[in-house]
């Protein structure tokens, strides 16, 4: 997979560490995304990178509308998408990413959670495959709910072209994929108990996420999401390139931390 579409919002972090090049962003209101992106990879902007449509879409699934008004970018190429207010963490969470990524067909990914009822819910056969996915069912047909992540080939904007609104008068990013589902062409990456998900879209939820990864990082030592570390594990930057990333902010124990990198 050569490039992603974002919405506004989007975390870059997740699809770098899964070797997706980011060459593109639909941006609304923060393009502070594209600095991040710019700097996991050591690249300059250039006139092909964003995208801004006139208005932000009705929902995720407008993908359509956003790429005739500015998104050529999406072309023939496959897309991945990934909510801003979701966060992921867990040890193989690169290697699953890796997995969707060189799939023929469409892939999203589950998550068991106590309340399904709040979320678009996957059911899933003997097989493991996607049975049905319903949005906020009353009555839940599992505890699999679909996370704000989602793999697509080139054909996603024709797809979402035929996606009509719900009754809320929204492109439901749940009828997107049970097209997907009814062609036979959509799998589901099952997160299990080693993982942490969060969807960060409340001032609750934000905090509890904050929490989490201070407790994490404070235990281990170790920065979760540090976009610096990341593209210079992956070997985007160079040492050179990551100290003086380091010095400008040195001021901080963010900088400390990134210095400190340079002497493992």
């Amino acid at each position: 997979m050569e490039k992603l579409s974002a919405k506004d919002l989007l975390t870059p972090i997740a699809v770098i560490i899964a070797g997706v090049m980011i060459s593109g962003a639909i941006l609304w209101s923060n393009k502070q995304f594209l600095d991040v992106a710019r700097l996991a990879y050591g690249a300059q902007p250039s006139a092909s990178e964003s995208a801004a449509a006139d208005a932000p879409p009705t929902a995720v699934a407008d993908i359509a509308k956003v790429s005739e008004k500015g998104a050529p970018f999406i072309g023939d190429a496959p897309v991945a998408m990934i909510l801003g207010d979701n966060i992921l963490f867990g040890h193989g969470l690169t290697e699953q990413l890796a997995i969707a990524d060189q799939r023929d067909e469409a892939s999203i990914f589950g998550y068991r959670v106590r309340d399904p009822q709040r979320y678009g819910v996957i059911e899933l056969d003997a097989a493991g495959r996607p049975a049905s996915i319903e949005e906020k069912p009353a009555q839940p047909r599992s505890h699999w709910a679909a996370v704000g992540l989602y793999f697509y080939g080139p054909d996603v904007v024709e797809e979402a072209r035929q996606v009509r609104p719900s009754a809320r008068g929204e492109l439901e990013i749940t009828d997107l994929n049970r097209r997907y589902l009814e062609a036979g062409r959509l799998s589901v990456e099952r997160l299990g108990r080693g993982y942490a998900w969060f969807d960060a879209g409340t001032h609750d939820s934000l905090l509890e996420v904050s929490q989490f990864v201070q407790t994490i990082e404070m235990r281990q030592g170790q920065k979760i999401g540090c976009v610096e570390e990341i593209a210079y594990r992956l070997g985007h930057i160079d040492a050179a390139q990551l100290a003086r990333l380091a010095s400008r902010q040195m001021n901080s124990g963010y900088g400390a931390y990134l210095e400190s990198l340079l002497q493992e």
